[in-house]
């Protein structure tokens, strides 16, 4: 497929959208009010809105290699920021894949260079719970830090001050860990849900009283 390929599918789906709606584009151009911020893996594999049918403005997302909540990645930080204190999200779903090529390559010993550094925090991960993975075979080893990954992930997002001020002031969120299946295209809830301050260990409440 070369570059101006892009262009003229991009004319086809625009075509196509306002022949199905004729003020698609104008509503789209009003203000954005997703309920749902999704963070998922950069994988080309899965499009966030895609899987969960929903259409263009109703899921805010940031993707990275492995779906990472990292509290020194500015990038990150601030997309959960603006989704929280700005756009007012009820839910943030942190999802994985089953199949992730950053959790393989995070459980791989080979130097994998620059990527190393962002790597480093699935291997945490895998550190962590090293000894129950090596009870596994070699698939579900890997399909289980995946899961893993995503518990750890959603930690991480409830750790963040902007969420827990958020609960503080009441405002209604809720924070999910999910695993998406290459294999047959289903979206399963981790049951991980956090919706307050009292969900977090007492080591991670930022809240006094809380």
């Amino acid at each position: 497929m070369t570059f101006q390929a892009l262009f003229e599918g991009n004319q086809a789906w625009a075509q196509g959208c306002t022949d199905k709606d004729p003020e698609f584009f104008s509503k789209l151009c009003g203000i954005q009010s997703p309920k749902y911020l999704w963070i998922g893996c950069s994988d080309s594999r899965v499009p966030a809105n895609t899987i969960v049918n929903l259409n263009a403005g109703e899921l805010f997302v940031h993707r990275n290699v492995g779906n990472l909540v990292n509290h020194s990645d500015m990038n990150c930080v601030a997309v959960i920021q603006y989704a929280v204190h700005v756009l007012k999200v009820e839910h943030i779903i942190v999802t994985g894949h089953y199949g992730c090529g950053g959790i393989h390559a995070a459980m791989q010993r080979h130097d994998h260079g620059i990527l190393e550094s962002w790597l480093s925090h699935i291997r945490g991960v895998y550190r962590d719970h090293y000894d129950d993975l090596m009870t596994l075979d070699p698939t579900q080893r890997t399909d289980r830090l995946v899961e893993l990954n995503v518990m750890q992930q959603v930690r991480n997002v409830s750790r963040l001050p902007v969420v827990q001020q958020a609960w503080e002031a009441g405002q209604p969120l809720e924070v999910h860990g999910c695993v998406y299946s290459l294999e047959n295209g289903i979206l399963q809830d981790l049951g991980l849900t956090r919706r307050g301050i009292m969900d977090l260990h007492p080591a991670h409440r930022l809240i006094p009283g809380g």
